[in-house]
């Protein structure tokens, strides 16, 4: 059987125009797995209030980021795609979960090349139901629908993976070599808490306690525990630096409503760190491995502005893996892996 790989992130709106920015936020904001309410609630809540109320904040939130080829996410992944592309003998395609670059054109895309298996490969190294986890049923849903004669093998998230952890580590030493920090904050993109006992699936999660790693000994529910897995990363690209105790911390970003979040929030280790007496702090965002508006704006910009403010001095916001060459190489190898048997961690 001919194979392909199809990759696939989050997505991004045509432009930065607010009915673009409106249109893209309706997909997105109206996954079950992102907002998981009701869908009578969910429908009032976005169509009803937020959609009335953030996409031309949302818009010029993405002004602030966007470059002339357009969107830094879709740009970036573009770029990944294409190296890694160059370095394989089979079909690779694009696609993101929201946006006009759907996954049911990136299928059709290898589909008109004669590919028959599909690797697809969800770039989020952890596994969450509004992330991994969406993007893999919503794959599964076309497939059955639209391609019921292609067989599709899943990547499973690598935050473990020590290829990963090694390049993880390498980024974060190059862009620390001329930065004399005092504090090294990982931040996680945020998600409800009660989405990490919707996940498990073997029922056995106890409670969420802070800094305590609630997975730690149970492998089993680990498979689906973000903040575990986050903790993961953490333990290990600490343990590759050789980071003393008391100089790193972890946080999550991008909280929505009024539900409890994973904490500590990141906005709030921003002014605690300050105020703290950290005065060079360094950011990194390793949920995300491409830059994107979470990152540019959210950390970068706007982190960076309330870091100052409460009265840090030097901030050095460390890129996301992006396009680095050796990042593809994990990557190629990965996939070649696929291409003899399939891909286990």
């Amino acid at each position: 059987m001919k194979k392909g790989i199809l990759l696939v992130n989050l997505g991004s709106p045509d432009s930065t125009k607010t009915k673009d920015v409106r249109k893209y936020l309706d997909e997105f904001l109206m996954d079950e797995r992102v907002i998981d309410i009701p869908y009578w609630k969910r429908y009032l809540l976005i169509k009803g209030i937020i959609l009335n109320t953030r996409p031309k904040k949302v818009a010029e939130a993405y002004k602030e980021i966007w470059t002339k080829e357009g969107s830094p996410l879709v740009v970036i992944s573009e770029l990944f795609s294409k190296k890694v592309a160059k370095q394989l003998d089979i079909p690779v395609a694009l696609g993101m979960r929201y946006g006009s670059m759907s996954i049911q054109n990136a299928i059709q895309e290898l589909v008109n090349q004669n590919v028959e298996e599909i690797l697809l490969v969800p770039l989020y190294p952890h596994y969450a139901m509004s992330s991994f986890e969406t993007v893999v049923e919503k794959a599964k849903e076309i497939n059955r629908k639209s391609f019921p004669t292609i067989k599709m093998d899943v990547l499973p998230p690598f935050y473990d993976n020590s290829d990963y952890i090694k390049v993880m580590s390498n980024n974060i030493e190059k862009h620390l070599s001329d930065f004399n920090y005092d504090h090294i904050l990982f931040s996680y993109h945020g998600i409800p808490e009660r989405h990490i006992f919707k996940t498990d699936k073997t029922n056995t999660h106890g409670d969420i306690v802070l800094n305590v790693d609630c997975c730690e000994n149970n492998p089993k529910s680990r498979k689906t525990c973000y903040r575990s897995q986050c903790f993961e990363t953490t333990k290990q690209i600490v343990n590759t630096l050789k980071l003393k105790e008391g100089t790193y911390s972890i946080s999550f970003q991008s909280r929505m409503l009024k539900d409890p979040w994973l904490k500590p929030y990141t906005d709030f280790e921003f002014e605690r760190l300050a105020k703290g007496g950290v005065k060079n702090l360094a950011v990194i965002t390793p949920a995300f491995v491409a830059d994107c508006l979470e990152t540019l704006e959210e950390i970068a910009m706007r982190g960076k502005e309330d870091y100052i403010k409460a009265g840090g001095k030097n901030y050095n916001y460390i890129p996301c893996l992006n396009d680095n060459d050796d990042w593809v190489t994990v990557m190629v190898e990965w996939l070649n892996e696929w291409i003899g048997e399939p891909v286990t961690f």
